[in-house]
């Protein structure tokens, strides 16, 4: 029997040699006269671990990791073909303690198929959504997402199936599919692990999203920074097309739907789904004012669906296993899954995928094991650069939209960067003012101006200029943005600023500048 050997080729697996190691695998191979192949596999997620070689012995997955080319001659030596001892033998990789902690629903398959594998994916129970949902009517694919409870993954968590049902009820002779891949978050990568794991997932979600609304064309919209993301999504539509899962008939159903990758500068404000739309439509990409809403005037002025990739690779196993099932997870209104993308100063870096509820305190001392530093934990940043900065007092809080809106927080793409004591929380509050003025659209003088005002304004604090009257204008201006701000960008800048100015604020009272003597 051939033996299966698993080598990532994830975007984060390459960065730390994973194509040298599938070289050295391979040389190995052919050295030592054996049957074996190498499945180029997507991440499971355990970025400390990478690259993650696996090889599949009596049905089970063995891990060793992280694999240097260096280290393939001694795995080779010590059996690494039949699951062979070795100081980077991780044991069975189901069993890790990471792994098997997680509720894997969305990230099912990632790191475990080939992800251009057609066969591989229906073996892991993949186009079985799409398939109820062909014999189902547009209505009532709409009523199961619906009550499903699954909300947007990208930031304000706004329920899907009444994105869905607006969309379907527009007048039209038009519609589309948006998917909004334009992963711009600091310490986020789960649209990319998805787009790279387990393409065909999200193709799957797209074209049901087409079949409930009437839309019959779809675009994926990335950044330029994504390349292996882009390639993986473009072979995989071509070969969801050649299958006849997208083209003028989805599974022989008579409705049409296909889709197309669509590339971004890398502007974050064109996260935001007007902004996006512009730079679909070849425009500068600047944000709208709503009304009208894309669900009614949206691409190209037809009616619009704009989902976050992991809200739409979450639909296959609501149409599979069925709304009750997935609702069962979860808290409150907060239902199903949430892939928590886990990053900056942690032991253990990687995504974690588990039902809402989890606490905040759970997920950095235990599941990430706490800094990489060994210093004490400071505050955790949750959202992406727009979130608000925790410190160890709220570690309680549940990972849940109502729970962190409650304590001036937002989840936005469940992205959560540590720091330690070190950290320089005046200095993260400027940054977060200096990110969004160069990030600006310029559409809006809130925005606009407020950053470029708020940059300036932290400056004169870090330098001891007239320290509190310089607080009180940044959080009057941090107050003008966040309801004056036309989008998400201006608006949701001041979290990260209040956030740090309310639970550290001996950061923002520096030495007095001492004037030097004549």
């Amino acid at each position: 029997m051939t033996i299966r050997i698993y080598v990532p080729c994830d975007a984060a697996a390459l960065a730390l040699g994973a194509e040298r190691v599938a070289k050295a695998i391979s040389e190995q191979i052919a050295a030592r006269g054996l049957d074996a192949k190498i499945v180029r596999n997507g991440s499971r997620g355990m970025h400390w671990l990478e690259p993650l070689v696996e090889v599949e012995v009596l049905g089970k997955r063995i891990g060793y990791g992280p694999v240097k080319a260096k280290d393939v001659v001694s795995l080779f030596d010590a059996g690494l073909a039949t699951g062979g001892d070795h100081p980077l033998c991780l044991g069975e990789v189901e069993e890790l303690p990471f792994l098997k902690r997680q509720t894997r629903l969305t990230f099912a398959r990632c790191g475990i198929t080939d992800p251009l594998s057609l066969d591989d994916y229906e073996a892991h129970g993949g186009l079985a959504g799409l398939r109820r949902a062909v014999s189902m009517l547009p209505v009532d694919v709409v009523k199961e997402v619906t009550d499903s409870g699954l909300r947007g993954r990208g930031g304000a968590g706004f329920p899907t199936g009444i994105k869905w049902k607006t969309v379907l009820d527009a007048p039209g002779e038009r519609k589309y599919i948006v998917c909004n891949a334009d992963e711009g978050d600091s310490g986020t990568f789960a649209d990319r692990m998805i787009m790279e794991g387990d393409p065909f997932v999200l193709i799957e979600g797209m074209a049901i999203a087409g079949l409930a609304t009437g839309a019959t064309k779809g675009f994926v919209y990335t950044r330029s920074e994504y390349p292996h993301a882009i390639a993986a999504m473009s072979r995989a539509i071509d070969i969801a097309r050649s299958a006849g899962i997208l083209g003028t008939s989805v599974l022989g159903s008579g409705n049409a739907f296909d889709m197309e990758v669509r590339t971004g500068a890398g502007a974050y404000v064109c996260g935001e789904e007007t902004a996006l739309l512009n730079s679909l439509e070849g425009k500068r990409g600047i944000v709208r004012a709503k009304p009208p809403l894309p669900a009614h005037k949206g691409l190209f002025d037809c009616p619009t669906v704009i989902n976050n990739v992991i809200s739409l690779a979450s639909v296959p196993v609501i149409m599979d296993k069925g709304a009750a099932h997935y609702r069962d997870f979860g808290l409150g209104r907060s239902r199903g899954t949430i892939p928590i993308q886990i990053a900056g100063n942690v032991k253990h870096g990687g995504l974690f995928e588990t039902a809402f509820g989890i606490s905040l305190g759970d997920l950095v001392d235990d599941i990430a094991g706490g800094t990489a530093s060994g210093r004490p934990v400071k505050a955790v940043q949750v959202g992406g650069p727009l979130g608000a900065y925790f410190p160890r007092a709220l570690f309680d809080t549940p990972f849940d939209y109502e729970a962190f809106a409650a304590k001036d927080g937002l989840i936005g793409h469940a992205g959560i960067v540590v720091f330690d004591e070190t950290a320089d929380m005046l200095k993260q509050a400027r940054f977060a003012m200096e990110f969004c003025a160069v990030e600006s659209c310029g559409k809006c003088t809130p925005c606009r101006i407020g950053s470029t005002r708020g940059v300036e304004t932290a400056d004169k604090i870090a330098r001891g200029i007239e320290p509190e009257k310089n607080r009180e204008l940044l959080a009057d201006l941090c107050n003008t943005m966040k309801f004056g701000s036309l989008c998400a960008l201006g608006g949701f800048t001041p979290y990260p600023v209040m956030s740090a100015m309310t639970h550290f604020p001996k950061d923002f009272v520096p030495t007095p500048l001492i004037e030097a003597a004549e």
